[in-house]
């Protein structure tokens, strides 16, 4: 019998939350444990998706205790020795990380990745309105609840996906994206990587998974080490005449950026307005 049900283990997360809505949208039984309610897991509840905060594998609710029809998705926040997921994992479930599942949810899609230590839930916001209003498709799975979409998941037909592609725990290495986005790469993180050259050389991976003839866009002025011939590459920034691409004449009030002018590659710019105010 195929899988209908899916469980997370940590469902209050920023992304965990988005995958179960994610899920609720397309048919599945949905449920999980978080450590505490909060506004999110809340709203979960409203949208018909059975929350508890008890970590005891007795609270598990019978319909998700079968694997023959249930998968198991958990955050890399929650400890080792956590007892829910352990009693899946003693019982020959299917288990996943949130990363994994993203990934799997990836393929067969035109996947935009944006990644970076900072700038990468703005970014992936930015490029979710724009598939939604000048392509009027794709999906999107945001790291913040978007005050445009007032959620953290954007539903919308097609093959385009825009993705937040996490660098903690290395998790955006589970991503094979068509277009990649890096904002930036600072030393964070440095209780997993260690060292500042170990972060580089993990955005440097994420890089190289971009498919053949796919695009990276690096923000001007990072050094990112990478030998592919294979894929396109741009730079962007704002008034920075040698960017690829880059945003000039801003305009800018109460609400945020309002307007600007777009220089491409070819030379040619374009005015526009954003058609969206504090993302």
């Amino acid at each position: 019998m195929a899988k209908d049900r899916i469980y997370f283990v940590g469902i209050g997360g920023i992304g965990m939350s988005a995958l179960a809505r994610y899920f609720r949208h397309e048919g599945w039984q949905v449920a999980g444990y978080d450590r505490t309610p909060s506004p999110l897991t809340a709203e979960l509840e409203k949208e018909g998706i059975a929350v508890h905060y008890e970590d005891s594998a007795a609270a598990i609710p019978e319909a998700f205790r079968e694997a023959s029809r249930t998968r198991v998705v958990y955050t890399p926040a929650v400890p080792h020795d956590h007892a829910e997921l352990n009693w899946f994992l003693g019982r020959g479930f299917e288990v996943l990380k949130r990363s994994r599942m993203l990934g799997l949810l990836g393929e067969g899609k035109n996947v935009m990745a944006v990644a970076g230590t900072h700038g990468k839930t703005t970014t992936t916001t930015m490029v979710a309105h724009f598939n939604a209003v000048a392509a009027g498709e794709g999906s999107a799975f945001l790291g913040g609840i978007s005050k445009n979409f007032d959620s953290n998941l954007v539903l919308g037909a097609g093959r385009r996906m825009a993705v937040e592609a996490d660098e903690f725990d290395r998790s955006f290495l589970q991503l094979h994206p068509k277009e990649a986005v890096v904002t930036s790469v600072d030393p964070d993180h440095l209780d997993i990587y260690g060292t500042y050259e170990a972060v580089r050389e993990a955005f440097s991976q994420f890089a190289a998974q971009i498919r053949p003839e796919g695009t990276l866009i690096l923000k001007k002025g990072i050094d990112l080490p990478l030998d592919r011939k294979d894929i396109r590459q741009y730079t962007y920034h704002v008034n920075d005449t040698d960017a690829d691409f880059r945003a000039e004449n801003l305009s800018v009030d109460e609400g945020g950026i309002t307007r600007s002018t777009w220089c491409f590659p070819t030379g040619a710019s374009r005015d526009a307005g954003w058609g969206f105010r504090d993302w």
